[in-house]
Order: structure tokens, then sequence, then C-alpha cells
């Protein structure tokens, strides 16, 4: 049997899909933007694979307990089913960078062990996020990055990005213009190849 592969949205949690809150050490500090369920909805509809991938550093520094990050995302699953929306998959990293682990964001493990599982291509996918880290992780497996305003995105990127290596491939204000400007890439591909079969 052929193993079919299938590109994906990878989508930051803080700062991306939630308000960002530091560390999030309580569930009731999850706050989805309200603008998250029916940004994600659209990617569901086009089947796309959605996935979340996350640092949460937190467990190794002893914020908060591991249980804790599960519990978080039960919430955010609940919260965004009830906006007609779901992800096919949460990734997360619970180390900090003393810990040497190989999945901390930008180190492209948690991509990989997506890819894995969900039998996803990982040339060609895309990675939405509010931090460097998320764009040079997507350039890392031959992925698209695309910046968000939202979070840390503004300054991170006002501050910074012209010291960066490589620049995102699209820098919009919210997940909302993000998924926008990634189904029109999607589209446009789609175009291109029919036109390529009709030859």
């Amino acid at each position: 049997m052929a193993d079919l592969r299938h590109r994906a949205v990878f989508l930051d949690r803080d700062g991306t899909i939630c308000e960002e809150m530091g560390y999030l050490n309580h569930v009731t500090r999850l706050i989805l933007f309200p603008f998250a369920a029916g940004a994600i909805r659209k990617l569901n509809e086009a089947k796309i694979l959605v996935v979340v991938v996350t640092n949460q550093s937190g467990v190794s520094r002893k914020i908060f307990p591991e249980t804790l990050v599960h519990e978080v995302h039960e919430k955010m699953k609940t919260l965004l089913r009830a906006g007609g929306a779901h992800v096919d998959g949460i990734y997360y990293c619970p180390h900090q960078r003393a810990d040497n682990c190989t999945c901390r964001k930008p180190l492209a493990g948690l991509l990989e062990s997506a890819a894995r599982d969900l039998h996803i291509e990982l040339p060609g996918s895309y990675v939405v996020g509010d931090r460097y880290a998320d764009i040079e992780m997507a350039h890392r497996v031959g992925g698209a990055g695309v910046m968000v305003m939202t979070g840390y995105g503004r300054g991170d990127y006002e501050l910074h990005h012209g010291s960066w290596s490589r620049q995102p491939e699209a820098v919009t204000e919210n997940l909302r213009e993000a998924v926008a400007w990634i189904l029109s890439e999607e589209s446009a591909g789609a175009k291109v190849k029919h036109n390529e079969a009709k030859r």
C-alpha cells in the first residue's frame, strides 16, 4: 500500500492560538483569541492537517506539573470544538535549553515526531508562530514560516528581524490572516498542478 503523506499547518500555542501569559501556570489563564477557532476551522474544511507544537519549559523548571499541560490542552480542544474546529495532534517540549533535548524549538524534533505519527510531508508544510524560533524550525525541515504579530510577534519582528539569517515567508497580523495566506498559497499551488496536468 502506498504511504500517502500530507502537508500540514503547525501552530504555535501561546501568542498564536491563545493569549501570551508568560508561563501559563493555571488552566484558567488559557484565553483563546476570538479568531482562533474560526481560523482553524477553515483549515479543517480545506482538509489540511492542523498540529499544535509548543515549548513548555515550565515543566522542567518546576513552575507547573506536566499534568497541567494536558489539562490546558484538553480545555483548548473543548473551546475549539465549541467553535466547530479541531486539531489533529498536539506535541510539546517540556524541557529547557539546559536539558539538551532534541525537541525544543527551534529544533525540529516536535515536527519530526508529528510527521512519523500522522504521515506528514514536512517540506512544503507551514509553521505559524509569534517567535523567530517557529520560523527557524520551519526552515530546518523545508517548510514555510508565517509570523504573526500577536503575542511576542510584533516586538520580536520589529526589533530583531534585520539580524535574522532568513525571513518568514509571510508576516501577518494574526492567525486568521495567516490561514488566509496559507489557503491562498495552497489554491495557487493547486492551479499550477492542474495546468501542468492538462499539458
